[in-house]
């Protein structure tokens, strides 16, 4: 193998592998990054065994080859070069790469590519497609609700069904739920349902952009992985197996009050009361007065430490309320959207809070709300 490449492109390509290479140390391969001549350009590819990263990077090629090096080392050195043409030459016999850039040599032993994993590339006729910015966008509103712990692995995962022309994710732990649904570039018949660990979204979430530029979409056919595609990489992640849980049935089918409110505002306000809330179980009260001048008041208390009060102009709708939520949450909700406006329903203290965004049905958030102490 013998190729040239610029610095700044094998970087960003490494880059976008590098969350694919493992840090645990079980297989002393998989903490390298495969370097493969592929068709005019320099592939890079590493897996962890949950997700699987392709990326391609313009190259010129003078002799095809293959080799894996460890991505720590390599991907610090390239880093620390000057931008410009970087040399990668291999001997095959002493499994070392030469790399030259500039005034800089190095030598970097490998391990033979034959021992790396195969990661599936995508065929010619995927399952779907669908735009970059919104695959990136969906991924943003509802991914981060998943569990983070694997007492209840469907938990970790993010629901993802393709059906006719739409596709809808959605993600849920003990205490709110994220929904989205959004258009595909892609009849998808019969329906296809599947659990996406949430930490592979955000990989590809980091891979693609807010182009209308389309993504590729496989499952595999023995349903146990999925691949998402770019002109630039790949991403191949494992599907979760299991039951998700029936999200619609803890989704209000009434309210009492919708107060709408600006996005911006309101996220201020509970962030500001979410400094007090630390010191009180991050409870947040959320009074929605009709007949006050400023109708929605956002407020934390904690004994030891002080509070806060922050009045918020909104359009009420329906009756006085008044309801407790976890900051935290109620932050991540709004803070994952990019409206300007929002409209929050309630039902009564004990019932759960729905997020909507207002002229777009095609997304809700529910948070489940605290007791209000005394």
């Amino acid at each position: 193998m013998k190729v040239s490449c610029l610095q700044e492109n094998l970087a960003r390509g490494l880059s976008i592998v590098g969350r694919g290479v493992s840090t645990r140390g079980t297989l002393p391969i998989l903490g390298n990054v495969l370097l493969k001549t592929d068709s005019g350009r320099l592939k890079l590819t590493a897996t962890n065994l949950e997700i699987g990263v392709n990326c391609w990077v313009p190259a010129k090629i003078e002799d095809e080859g293959a080799i894996t090096v460890p991505a720590k080392l390599f991907t610090d050195f390239v880093n620390s070069l000057p931008a410009g043409p970087i040399e990668i030459a291999l001997n095959v016999r002493t499994k070392t790469i030469h790399l030259k850039s500039a005034t800089t040599e190095a030598n970097l032993k490998g391990l033979d590519a034959e021992e790396f994993p195969i990661i599936p590339a995508i065929p010619d006729k995927p399952t779907t497609r669908v735009s970059q910015g919104v695959l990136r966008r969906m991924i943003n509103e509802v991914a981060f609700v998943a569990a983070t712990d694997d007492s209840r692995p469907v938990l970790t995962g993010v629901l993802t069904t393709f059906d006719g022309n739409e596709v809808t994710m959605a993600a849920a732990d003990p205490y709110r739920l994220s929904v989205r649904r959004a258009p595909l570039l892609v009849k998808v018949e019969p329906k296809v349902e599947i659990i996406i660990p949430a930490r592979s979204l955000f990989e590809v979430a980091r891979i693609v952009d807010d182009s209308d530029s389309p993504v590729d979409i496989l499952v595999t056919p023995n349903g146990s992985q999925v691949i998402f595609h770019t002109e630039e990489a790949d991403l191949v992640s494992r599907i979760i197996e299991g039951q998700f849980p029936n999200y619609r049935q803890v989704i209000p089918t009434s309210h009492t009050t919708r107060v709408t409110v600006s996005r911006d505002e309101l996220l201020k306000a509970t962030k500001l009361a979410s400094y007090f809330a630390r010191d009180a179980a991050n409870i947040v009260r959320f009074a929605v007065d009709p007949s006050q001048e400023v109708p929605l008041v956002v407020s934390a208390t904690a004994a030891e430490v002080g509070d806060n009060t922050s009045r918020v102009d909104a359009t009420v709708e329906g009756q006085a309320t008044a309801i407790a939520f976890n900051s935290r949450f109620v932050a991540d909700a709004l803070g994952s959207l990019t409206a300007s406006e929002v409209a929050l329903e309630l039902g009564g203290p004990l019932a759960p809070g729905v997020v909507r965004i207002i002229g777009d049905d095609s997304y809700l958030h529910v948070v489940m709300p605290l007791r209000i102490p005394g």
